[in-house]
């Protein structure tokens, strides 16, 4: 962890949730991190909770729009002059409605942020990565169990999240002759805003609704920040972190 002194991240959604878990975690491994998100008081309070504001920066950042995205990177550039880690973590999902009653408008929101905002930002990463003295960097994508087993009415989140594995898998090889190392954190369950309504219930196949169990989202971000900080030459391709009693291994 000694090498991440002079190291620089940048994780998008780093205001709530698995983001602000892995800044702090970054952080505290000696990162500087660029905290990108949409809303600035959510940055600044992930900021404050690290406690070291000399390792962190705030950049307003939406992830739809590729402009802003560029700017991102272009501040990072600006301030830093070399980028080391991506987290590619910012993501939505829509409202869960019935399949053929998922509106198109709603479709696209989820592919813009969940798929084409991490494809951009791999591009500019690699961009940055490639032509850097030391050369390369790692990316690390945020995925989810739901790659692997969707639940009800989730198609717009689950069909993103099977492509961000294919994004993982293909800019891994792409990153090779650059140094550019690309591996994929599939979360189950972590305690955040938007698995709060599982303490409740949750629609299950079976057409129960029950609660299901969380985990501390800092259990994700301590794995982030291990695969950050493995050297270039090893990386993590696929890492699952859940909640040990979900509904997820053989039948719940």
């Amino acid at each position: 962890m000694a090498e991440a002194a002079n190291k620089i991240a940048v994780v998008t959604g780093a205001g709530t949730g698995v983001g602000r878990a892995a800044s702090l975690a970054l952080m505290n491994a000696g990162f500087t991190v660029v905290l990108a998100g949409r809303r600035m008081e959510m940055l600044q309070e992930t900021q404050k909770l690290g406690n070291k504001a000399d390792k962190s920066l705030c950049v307003s950042a939406d992830m739809t729009d590729p402009g802003s995205i560029a700017a991102l990177f272009a501040k990072v550039m600006d301030t830093y002059g070399r980028l080391d880690l991506l987290f590619n973590n910012a993501g939505m999902g829509a409202p869960p409605v019935n399949f053929e009653d998922l509106s198109l408008e709603q479709w696209q929101s989820v592919v813009n942020t969940n798929l084409t905002g991490p494809f951009l930002c791999t591009q500019h990463a690699f961009r940055i990565m490639k032509d850097q003295t030391p050369r390369g960097g790692r990316i690390i994508n945020n995925g989810s169990i739901s790659a692997h087993a969707p639940r009800p009415f989730s198609s717009a989140y689950t069909s993103t999240k099977h492509a961000i594995t294919g994004l993982t898998k293909a800019s891994n090889l792409d990153g090779r002759m650059y140094d550019i190392a690309v591996g994929q954190v599939d979360i189950g369950n972590a305690a955040t805003p938007m698995t709060d309504r599982m303490v409740a219930g949750v629609l299950q196949p079976d057409g129960r609704k029950i609660p299901e169990p969380r985990m501390d989202a800092k259990a994700v971000g301590d794995a982030v920040a291990y695969m950050a900080s493995l050297p270039l030459d090893a990386n993590v391709l696929f890492m699952t972190v859940m909640a040990t009693k979900m509904p997820f291994v053989g039948r719940g």
